[in-house]
């Protein structure tokens, strides 16, 4: 039996309502591993926000039992560091706005579905450019 990863899908738009733009490829992100924040059913997570690393969101995340700091070679996934760019959880950003440590984010490369959990006025306050 073999795992199948998921296939994209059609190209997507951003929060703005524009096409969506990669967010990353230094290190591959995004739930396809295609460099997008771009999303479908399959992906219950929602990684759809773009976002800079900070070493103080990275700390809070690994606190929160997410540690996205130490490599996982097994699985492809390098470790985050301060700096990169990264899908993240739309809830799971939200989750650390609310308690202050909110990442900045790319707008541009944000996904639209991203409003379902967050107001765009909230993903503005944090905008940096792409």
């Amino acid at each position: 039996m073999t795992t199948r990863k998921p296939t994209a899908p059609p190209p997507q738009n951003n929060v703005l309502g524009t096409p969506l733009v990669p967010c990353s490829t230094e290190p591959m992100t995004g739930f396809f591993r295609d460099g997008c924040c771009n999303t479908s059913r399959a992906d219950v997570g929602a990684h759809t926000v773009c976002a800079e690393m900070t070493a103080e969101f990275l700390h809070f995340s690994k606190e929160a039992s997410n540690d996205l700091s130490t490599p996982h070679l097994e699985f492809g996934f390098p470790g985050l560091r301060e700096g990169d760019r990264w899908c993240l959880c739309a809830p799971r950003w939200k989750e650390a706005m609310e308690a202050g440590h909110a990442p900045r984010v790319v707008l541009e490369s944000t996904h639209a579905r991203t409003l379902e959990f967050v107001p765009l006025a909230m993903l503005q306050r944090y905008a940096i450019p792409g």
